[in-house]
């Protein structure tokens, strides 16, 4: 049931920040100000040394609140998957596939997001156990490539992430995608110490989804 209501969470939250920094608490601060915008999907990369640390300080920060989930992105191998599933993160995401970390996401019921580019990829990532798969970069394909998936593989969960912007939410989500990736903004505003922009921009991303949703 964990691995469901996460899957689940994914797709109402509808949009995921992907959140880099160079520090700590640079992280935690973009996270922080996220939530607080309404994106409470929160995807933590590996690029940030830190990571570990700030996926585990989120966890702890908003345990028992269901609707915010805590991820770890740019996950290259399973041995820093599972050190991202102890630190607390509840879904992982790659950049490309990897058999290894497919199978001890399996293991612990957590879900994997690999990234993928072809239909083919699509079709092997589902026969071991994906349940998400990420599109990337979203800026190469465009909306068109989501409907040509869609048509023979409906029943594809896919994430954009990469060209994703307030102007174009509405053609991916019309276009079948169940979830976005933002996030190059909203790390420059972080770096700066802009969180409260960081909320608004969110809140806008919110509110025009759920406006495309018919909420």
């Amino acid at each position: 049931m964990i691995k469901i209501n996460t899957l689940k969470a994914l797709a109402h939250c509808g949009v995921v920040a992907v959140v880099r920094g160079n520090s700590k608490e640079v992280g935690v601060e973009i996270s922080k100000a996220c939530i607080k915008g309404g994106v409470k999907a929160i995807e933590v990369t590996y690029t940030n040394k830190f990571a570990n640390d700030i996926i585990k300080a989120l966890s702890e920060a908003f345990e028992g609140e269901e609707d915010v989930i805590i991820g770890a992105g740019t996950v290259l191998d399973s041995e820093t998957a599972r050190a991202a599933m102890l630190a607390g993160a509840k879904y992982i995401v790659s950049p490309g596939f990897s058999a290894e970390t497919a199978k001890i996401c399996n293991r612990y019921k957590v879900p994997y997001i690999p990234g993928v580019m072809t239909i083919n990829e699509v079709i092997e990532a589902h026969e071991v156990g994906v349940d998400f798969v990420k599109l990337f970069p979203g800026s190469a394909f465009g909306q068109g490539y989501i409907k040509a998936i869609k048509g023979p593989l409906p029943y594809a969960n896919i994430m954009v992430t990469g060209g994703v912007n307030l102007d174009n939410l509405d053609s991916w989500i019309k276009a079948g995608v169940d979830a976005v990736g933002i996030g190059g903004e909203l790390n420059s505003l972080g770096e700066e110490g802009r969180f409260e922009e960081i909320t608004s921009i969110c809140e806008s991303y919110i509110s025009k989804l759920n406006e495309v949703r018919g909420k």
